[in-house]
């Protein structure tokens, strides 16, 4: 499901980048079509048309339309186009008309290309692409006992997008399995569990006779739920997917990137620090920043600074949706993540990164460490501002059961992290933002 997931997101951006290209030759065909400068004109159409081609994948890529919820749970899908296509026309606006990068103003073809790629996009996504991903439902086993493979089968048989119908027994010994050759193509377990007197000899050289599909829970799990099952993580887990893959060359460049986007954005919102300055002072006239001791890494105790949003100390308590200790104002800077400007400087002093797990206040980290294992090995690499936990989570953890959720976010970065996957963090936040400011 893994390999067939991937290969269906390659599908979909090649699928989308063709209505592009197909979408600007129609423009050309239709306004140029029997004119004697089409030779001339065509051409110098192509180059920055091209670069709207990037930009608008971009676009689709913040606006989710390559994200699994999107493509399974169809509902949205109409309505997240029509956004995406707005904002790809309203971009080509300001590139063609505001910069100085091209040497056109198509006004006419920009028209024709947005009504072109719109409806072109619209057929492929709803029509073509169903078409092409759709297949008979495939009959899926589960074998095991653990509430998170209960939780995955549960997810899967709730979304019929994913084409599956899963079982779910408890071990091999169930009398369900006498009909696997014949009914089930693909049986989903813990595989590093099995052992002979899980799964017999005899039976394993059937299934495998059978061509029977063997998959890790663990791997399905992270694929649809883009975290990693708590249940499966021990000592060794870590040094496989963590200390077996020192990756110099990627910190290095994160490195370079987080000082570089840091200063550009700090310089650019100095101008706003008085207006936000002068909004906490006259709601209550008390200190515009605060200073929080929170647990960086290595577990190191780390000093950052933020906007002040509360009226206390929130004492590494856990904080609730209405909580009356946030002030007016401090409720419209959380909401924007203004109140985390300031932390721009921890960034340029490298005490955080731009992107990372999310830094404890001290109080609660060592509430933390004594309630749910291996809590403090989240702190192995550098914090961040925003983080894999914090684009999936909508609100900050509220109870133990939602910190442990965000400790399987975290540990499916630490496990994965990589130049791209901190691209993709960086645009669902400014998504994140942008929706939450109303944008």
């Amino acid at each position: 499901m893994v390999i067939r997931w991937k290969k269906e997101i390659l599908s979909l951006l090649l699928g989308d980048i063709a209505c592009f290209i197909v979408a600007l030759f129609a423009t050309l065909f239709i306004r140029y079509y029997g004119d004697s400068h089409a030779n001339y004109l065509v051409p110098i159409h192509i180059a920055p048309f091209s670069i709207m081609f990037v930009v608008s994948v971009i676009v689709f890529f913040i606006a989710g339309l390559y994200d699994k919820q999107t493509n399974v749970l169809k509902r949205k899908l109409i309505s997240l186009i029509l956004t995406a296509q707005i904002a790809n026309l309203i971009l080509a606006v300001i590139f063609f008309y505001f910069l100085s990068f091209f040497t056109i103003t198509p006004k006419t073809n920009l028209f024709l290309y947005g009504a072109f790629s719109l409806m072109f996009i619209l057929m492929w996504r709803i029509y073509i692409a169903n078409w092409l991903h759709m297949s008979r439902i495939e009959n899926v086993l589960f074998v095991g006992e653990s509430s998170e493979l209960k939780e995955l089968q549960e997810e899967i048989n709730r979304n019929s997008g994913y084409r599956m119908q899963c079982i779910l027994v408890n071990d091999f010994k169930d009398p369900i399995l006498r009909d696997v050759p014949k009914k089930i193509v693909t049986i989903v377990t813990d595989l590093r569990k099995i052992d002979k007197k899980y799964l017999s000899e005899i039976q394993l050289s059937g299934y495998l006779f059978a061509r029977v599909r063997f998959i890790d829970f663990r791997d399905l799990y992270e694929e649809v739920f883009d975290r990693v099952p708590l249940s499966t993580v021990y000592e060794g887990w870590f040094l496989e997917n963590i200390f077996s893959d020192r990756k110099f060359f990627y910190d290095f460049l994160k490195r370079f990137m987080d000082i570089s986007i840091a200063v550009v954005l700090g310089l650019a919102t100095l101008l706003f620090y008085p207006l936000i300055a002068l909004a906490i002072k006259l709601e209550d006239r008390r200190s515009i920043f605060i200073f929080q001791d929170r647990v960086g890494v290595n577990n190191n105790i780390i000093r950052i600074i933020k906007f002040r949003s509360m009226r206390e100390s929130d004492g590494g308590k856990w904080l609730t949706k209405n909580d009356r200790r946030i002030t007016r104002v401090g409720k419209f800077i959380r909401q924007t993540r203004i109140d985390e400007l300031p932390q721009l400087w921890n960034v340029i002093r490298g005490d955080i990164s731009l992107i990372g797990p999310r830094p404890d206040i001290f109080d609660l980290d060592e509430q933390l460490k004594k309630s749910i294992s291996y809590y403090s090995l989240r702190n192995i690499i550098k914090s961040g501002l925003s983080g894999w936990a914090q684009i999936h989570q909508e609100l900050p953890p509220q109870s133990l059961e939602e910190t442990k959720l965000r400790l399987g976010y975290d540990f499916f970065y630490l496990k994965n992290r990589s130049f791209m996957l901190d691209l993709e963090i960086a645009l669902k936040t400014i998504k994140t933002l942008l929706s939450r400011a109303g944008i």
